[in-house]
């Protein structure tokens, strides 16, 4: 049975899987050759339908949410990635960002000595240059297990799992708007509604501490209302945090079907899987697995899998 887990999840790989064989492709490369669906092997010389990192990523937080929120359990199950044991498409790890790969030896360093209370402090260690995409791309699934929390509670839930990998306060705030849109796409507003309710929330938790305060001009530009209407070219796909959530949700807004919304975001280039997931998680969850072209669910590998994954997280936060 289908349920807005599954239109999340198979929604975030199938945009994750799509782009991995163009990631790093510059957008004037992929307007002479633009992707309009499944493609195998390229960057990474993989199968059609493989996911990467993304989706990897965003699965070992659902398995252990499965079980309750345990940040070292989170911890363990990235380390595990990492280390080829779980999630992988095909049994090892072929797309992994700097600052995951060094964050993650971190985690499992901090594992070994059993150092567990340092996992809720990594926050303090952040820099600004730490603030690529690595928390983002795989944030959702905490959505479910802290929509019960005040918003003030949520950003702090929300930036102690950002920063097991990405520290730094704005990639935690990023990942609050975009659970926030998740939010009121999930109870069932339309996409503009989503988008200005989530604003409005971003906005009140903005004035409630100073230290956000510093980080409001970095949202400025994808807060305004003119933000949909901007062109492509004022529109960055690159690993950036915020050029990451820009880019998705000027895709999410500007697009009218889960298939236009993952290939506009592909070809954007660059960082074509990670744009592709990040939008895909929302699209999946706004227009529903249906809406997906079936050859391009047929082709995803490890279906079933995620699957079960899915009915085992619906069945934790669903029933």
């Amino acid at each position: 049975m289908s349920t807005i887990i599954h239109d999340s999840l198979f929604g975030l790989a199938i945009g994750d899987a799509l782009g991995v064989p163009v990631e790093f492709k510059y957008r004037e490369e992929l307007a002479l050759d633009p992707v309009k669906g499944v493609r195998g092997y390229g960057t990474y010389n993989q199968p059609p339908g493989t996911w990467s990192d993304d989706s990897s990523l965003t699965f070992c937080l659902a398995d252990s949410l499965c079980d309750g929120y345990d940040l070292a359990d989170i911890a363990r199950k990235f380390v595990a990635w990492r280390n080829a044991e779980i999630w992988t498409p095909h049994g090892r790890v072929f797309d992994i960002g700097m600052t995951t790969h060094r964050s993650i030896g971190v985690l499992d360093e901090i594992l070994q000595k059993n150092e567990l209370e340092s996992l809720t402090l990594l926050y303090l260690e952040a820099d600004e240059y730490t603030n690529g995409n690595g928390s983002l791309m795989r944030i959702l699934p905490l959505y479910y297990a802290i929509k019960h929390l005040s918003l003030d509670e949520q950003f702090d839930r929300i930036w102690e799992v950002s920063a097991l990998t990405h520290g730094h306060i704005r990639s935690a705030l990023a990942c609050f708007l975009y659970l926030r849109i998740y939010h009121y796409l999930v109870e069932e507003n339309s996409k503009e509604h989503s988008f200005e309710n989530a604003i409005s929330d971003f906005q009140g938790l903005m004035d409630t501490r100073e230290i956000f305060k510093v980080e409001r001009e970095h949202f400025v530009r994808m807060l305004a209302p003119s933000f949909r209407d901007l062109p492509s070219s004022e529109i960055a796909s690159d690993g950036y945090v915020m050029h990451s959530l820009e880019a998705s949700l000027w895709c999410l807004l500007r697009c009218q079907t889960y298939e236009e919304t993952i290939l506009t975001a592909i070809n954007l280039g660059e960082d074509t899987d990670t744009t592709a997931a990040i939008v895909g998680g929302l699209a999946g969850a706004h227009y529903g697995i249906g809406a997906i072209p079936s050859a391009w669910r047929e082709a995803l590998v490890k279906t079933d899998l995620i699957d079960g994954l899915c009915n085992r997280f619906a069945a934790r936060f669903l029933s």
